[in-house]
This record gives structure tokens, C-alpha cells and sequence, in this order.
């Protein structure tokens, strides 16, 4: 087949399978195109689920083969019924979060509850700078820990008190706890 092979048709299992509602696609498309320029695969129904497809066959197979789940969290998907069977399903494999199978990605302004109130959401509400949201998105599908790269700024900086970058007190370290 010519043209740019899907998660979907990959012999690579995909990284992810992104569970929306239509009312926001234009969010999970935006994610989907992020996370596939990070170098990660992803199935979506925007790209992946054609005309002859099956919806039901692909919706199960995205949500079974996919190493993890990303839902765009909105008011609209926590009202969508259809929506909770595939949040659901992911949950079911990974009940406790450890594995992070279940990746929700707040879009609007909205409070999960139930099984969904403990686990941890990226945050995009409110974001306006492309570059900040996309950070934030791709910091938190990697695996590992949050800890930044760079230095952060001293705190007390912000209340005018002075700062060195980079050197620690002569009786910092665990040696001297």
C-alpha cells in the first residue's frame, strides 16, 4: 500500500490509542500528530478507521493492542456513554496505575469522578502557548520520572533574596543527613 503506514496496519505494536469523543477531535488529532512527530505510534479513528473498516473490529483491536490508552478528558467525554467501555477497558488492565495504561488528557474545563477522580491528568486547560502544551503533553507520556533537565529557579529568588546557579551549600548531600 503506498503512502505512510498507520499504527494500525504496523507489525510494531502501537504506543497509543486515542479515546475521544467527535465534539473533541480537533484535541485529539492535535495530540495524535504530536505524539507521532515525538516518534511514537498511535492509532486514532480520524486516521486509522477507514471506509470498509469495521468500527467495532477496530475500536477493539486499537483498544487491545495498543501499549496504552489516552483519553481527551471533556465534559463531553465524561457524558459520552460509548466512551466509558474504552476507558474502562484499559483500566481494567492496569487497575492500580502502575503501568500508566490509562493516560487522560484534560482539554476543558471538567472534574473526573469515580474511577477516574485518582489519576493523574496532563493539564491543558487554560495552556494558550502551542510549545508549552506540547511539552507538557509529551512530558507526560514519558516514561520515567518528571525530574526537569535543567536547574530550576530558586524560589526565593521570586521574593528577592539572592541566588547562585548550580552551587550547593558546602553541607549539602546524604553524606551529611
Amino acid at each position: 500500500m503506498a503512502g505512510v503506514e498507520s499504527a494500525a496496519e504496523s507489525v510494531a505494536p502501537p504506543d497509543f490509542f486515542v479515546s475521544y469523543t467527535g465534539l473533541d477531535e480537533a484535541w485529539a488529532v492535535w495530540v495524535a500528530w504530536w505524539l507521532e512527530i515525538a516518534g511514537y505510534k498511535v492509532i486514532i479513528q480520524a486516521w486509522d478507521f477507514r471506509p470498509g473498516h469495521n468500527f467495532a473490529l477496530m475500536m477493539n483491536r486499537g483498544l487491545t493492542v495498543a501499549d496504552r490508552t489516552i483519553l481527551i478528558v471533556s465534559p463531553s467525554f465524561l457524558e459520552a456513554s460509548f466512551t466509558q467501555p474504552e476507558w474502562a477497558a484499559a483500566f481494567t488492565g492496569d487497575p492500580t496505575g502502575m503501568e500508566r495504561r490509562l493516560i487522560p488528557v484534560r482539554v476543558a474545563s471538567c472534574n473526573p469522578d469515580g474511577l477516574l477522580k485518582p489519576i493523574v491528568y496532563i493539564d491543558l486547560v487554560g495552556v494558550a502557548d502551542e510549545h508549552r502544551a506540547v511539552v507538557k503533553l509529551l512530558d507526560g507520556v514519558r516514561e520515567g520520572r518528571g525530574r526537569p533537565s535543567e536547574q530550576p529557579p530558586f524560589p526565593g529568588s521570586l521574593f528577592g533574596l539572592p541566588s547562585t546557579p548550580g552551587r550547593p551549600p558546602m553541607s549539602a548531600g546524604p553524606s551529611t543527613l
